[in-house]
């Protein structure tokens, strides 16, 4: 293991045993090294591009936001209910100063693509 995938998994892991508040739910996460920066996929599904907000902090990218559930309806009640409707939070920390980096967002299939383009001096 090279020294940018030991420096990912300890973020990795890290990010994973942050405390988070009651109710909050963590989507899933995919990483990927790129030639020239990261790709990093959220499980997003069912949360609206405009219910999100993406932000590149330190070596820190944070992504917050609400999955709403929009079936409620009057007469409607549930009755097994498996999916998380609430806010979520999902931080993933990377090797590299995210604030030289180019940062892309786009929504494909219920992920969230955040393409993240290292610049070089």
């Amino acid at each position: 293991m090279d020294f940018v995938e030991r420096t990912l998994f300890r973020a990795l892991i890290a990010s994973a045993l942050d405390a988070r508040e009651p109710g909050c739910w963590r989507p899933a996460v995919d990483v990927y090294r790129e030639v020239d920066g990261w790709l990093c996929k959220f499980d997003l599904a069912g949360v609206r591009g405009e219910d999100v907000d993406v932000q590149a902090i330190g070596r820190r990218l944070r992504v917050t936001g609400v999955r709403r559930d929009r079936t409620l309806q009057a007469g409607r009640e549930p009755y097994s209910m498996e999916i998380s409707y609430h806010t979520f939070e999902r931080s993933v920390e990377l090797p590299c100063d995210l604030q030289d980096c180019r940062v892309e967002c786009s929504f494909d299939a219920g992920m969230l693509l955040v393409t993240i383009q290292e610049t070089r001096p």
